[in-house]
């Protein structure tokens, strides 16, 4: 894989002296968010993840290599060029053979974090079961990546516009552990509250990494992968909207989506851009917070992740 990836030469110097860093995808940039709102929350969420002490590594595919740590220009090229393919984790070796640029998805931040040897990731939302994937079987590759590949990923729960009790149920059923953090209910991107709850708490950094030391000790107690974990942290109190609202402005995207005929990976980027427009922009404004908050929590618990790492001096 070493003609493969390129990773920037001071994340390698970390990487290599065990410092922390933290993975960030690029799709958010890519399909996400609207310009110029694109390239001003990848840049916060990278200052939120240097001011919490560690390194942030902005993942993209860019001249057939898998690229840890984009510089400010290359962000800005992602968050500006309107052709940019949406990689997962399937997607990965087309795209490097075609050389198009490509942002990674969750499922293909985890893949490549994972072989540049970076432990955590930090995200929106992650992908899921899609609402009446008993009939589609429209389910994310972010969760079967999770499964298989030992990278924890903080962030909101998943996306608002899945069904997210389908999704808990496959997260369990794969032997992904999802841990609230100072929460003992599943967030729901936008909203802090679903109804759902966590079997699995922490309430500072330092547990969070203790949980994930124990979780990758597992794995190699068996000599085997542990699979990844799920560290949920819940949308700012002051960002975050009352669900029953959010619920009524997915259910009118869903409805303007089936209406327009989006399938496949247009659908997430579509109902993102409907419940921007619907909400006055509320629920763009919720998606940042929630955005640059997971970063330095990502930051906060790689911190604590590499001490522990280190042991006692």
């Amino acid at each position: 894989m070493d003609s493969l990836i390129s990773v920037r030469s001071d994340i390698a110097a970390a990487l290599a002296a065990g410092r922390p860093v933290v993975a960030l995808e690029s799709t958010v940039i890519a399909h996400g968010l609207p310009r110029p709102h694109n390239f001003a929350t990848a840049l916060q969420m990278e200052a939120a993840v240097r001011e919490a002490g560690a390194l942030p590594a902005t993942l993209a595919l860019l001249n057939g290599k898998l690229v840890v740590g984009l510089t400010e220009e290359q962000i800005a090229a992602v968050a500006e060029t309107a052709d940019v393919a949406k990689a997962s984790s399937s997607d990965l070796s087309a795209i490097l053979a075609s050389g198009r640029p490509g942002a990674t998805t969750v499922a293909a931040t985890v893949f490549i974090a994972a072989r540049a040897g970076i432990d955590i990731v930090a995200t929106g939302g992650i992908g899921g079961a899609h609402r009446g994937s008993e009939n589609t079987f429209d389910i994310s590759a972010d969760l079967t990546e999770l499964a298989r590949t030992p990278v924890a990923v903080v962030c909101s729960g998943a996306k608002v516009i899945l069904d997210l009790p389908k999704t808990l149920e496959i997260l369990e059923t794969m032997g992904v552990p999802v841990v609230g953090y100072a929460t003992s209910e599943f967030p729901a991107f936008y909203s802090r509250e679903s109804g759902l709850p966590v079997q699995h708490r922490v309430d500072n950094p330092e547990q969070a990494a203790r949980l994930m030391c124990i979780h990758q000790g597992l794995g190699r107690l068996t000599k085997g992968a542990s699979g990844g974990m799920l560290i949920v942290n819940p949308p700012p109190a002051a960002n975050a909207l009352p669900r029953a609202e959010v619920e009524s402005l997915v259910s009118g995207a869903l409805m303007a989506a089936e209406a327009a005929g989006i399938r496949g990976k247009a659908v997430t980027p579509f109902l993102l851009e409907q419940l921007a427009r619907n909400s006055g922009g509320k629920t763009l404004q919720t998606n940042t917070a929630l955005l640059v908050a997971n970063a330095r929590l990502a930051a906060n618990v790689a911190v604590a992740y590499s001490v522990r790492k280190a042991g006692p001096r």
